[in-house]
């Protein structure tokens, strides 16, 4: 993962609130040129994509932006860009 940044977060056990308005501000102030978002297959995940999103929508910039969901098992069970 040299030369990239990870933010690593919980959509269940976490404030989906803090996450989008940090995310935003991540976006609106930096570089970033591309977004992957790395999920489990389970349905909670699914929160923090719907977040990441919405930062993106409410920065203002044109990010590139992938998910990738993780089966329990650790296999790849789906790859998306947009």
């Amino acid at each position: 993962m040299a030369g990239k940044a990870l933010v690593i977060g919980c959509p269940k056990l976490d404030d989906l609130n803090v996450y989008q308005q940090k995310l935003t501000e991540i976006f609106r102030s930096s570089t970033i040129k591309s977004v992957t978002v790395v999920r489990m297959e389970v349905p909670c995940c699914g929160g923090i994509v719907m977040v990441t999103r919405k930062a993106l929508a409410d920065s203002g910039k044109k990010i590139r932006f992938s998910e990738v969901t993780v089966g329990i098992h650790g296999d790849i069970r789906q790859v998306a860009k947009n």
